[in-house]
Order: C-alpha cells, then structure tokens, then sequence
C-alpha cells in the first residue's frame, strides 16, 4: 500500500492529514483527551425501588404446597447391623461359615441411613419370612445437624 493509499484512508477515518501533523501541539493532544473522558451521553438518575413487604400466610398454607416433584427422586436406604474393621489378611481367610463379629451388641437398635445421613434406628424383624425393620426412634433435627459436624 502506498503512502498517498494510506493518507486517503486515514482521511475517510477523520483523521489528521499527513500534512497537518506536523501542526500538532500539546494543546491538541490535551483537548482531545479532555473530551474523550467526558461521558457520552446525558446523565441518567438512579432511583430507589421500592419492594413491597412480603405476606406471611397460615401455617396450614405451607403444607399445602404441591411436592410431587421431588416424590421420584432416587435415594439410597442403608440398614446397617454392625461395623467391624480388618485387615485385607483377615478378608482374605474369611470363607462359607465364617463369623464377622461387630460392634454393636445383639438387642441393640440398628441405625438406618439415607443417603449417607442417620435418620432413624430401629429393631430388625421378620415379615412374611422376609427381614424387615421397625422404627423405634427417629433422630431430631438438630442430632441430624450434630451429627455434621
């Protein structure tokens, strides 16, 4: 591209001529800043909004909510018996007959967990020769939240 390409371009940009920029002084440069820092367009006021209170409804209002949504998540239900630890040595001899003692004592309440969370305990029983679980204690909330720390 030529030089005489370059100044037609520069002149359809609003630029300054080749020729002018040797009339350039300090004043021009300080102006131009001046106005480029100045705000574009007309100042606009911010306002305050103003929210109305919210309403507190009846109790029983609360309950009426429509939960179908959640009832088809999926969640995991663990009853648990006992724990035991042992090495892998140990897991390695355990075979058809072997005894896995645990640590909670026979007659104790098992703990049952949802998701991980101890919700209840409960005594195991049999039903239609099927094992089964009766509640016996549900854990308070704020056990629940104990129980996280």
């Amino acid at each position: 591209m030529e030089q005489n390409e370059i100044d037609e371009l520069m002149k359809g940009a609003g630029a300054v001529k080749a020729d002018d920029q040797d009339n350039i002084s300090w004043d021009d440069v300080k102006d131009e800043m001046e106005q480029s820092a100045k705000p574009a367009g007309p100042k606009t006021e911010v306002s305050n909004i103003h929210f109305e209170e919210l309403q507190k409804g009846p109790a029983e209002a609360k309950v009426g909510f429509n939960l179908d949504f959640i009832l088809d998540i999926p969640l995991t239900l663990t009853a648990e018996l006992g724990r035991s630890k042992m090495l892998i040595s140990e897991l390695l001899q355990l075979g058809q007959g072997s005894v896995l003692e645990l640590s909670k004592l026979a007659g104790e309440p098992m703990d049952i967990y949802v998701n991980q969370r101890l919700i209840a305990r409960g005594e195991v029983v049999v039903v239609n020769e099927k094992f089964g679980v009766r509640l016996t204690d549900i854990v308070s909330p704020a056990e629940r939240v104990n129980k996280l720390a």
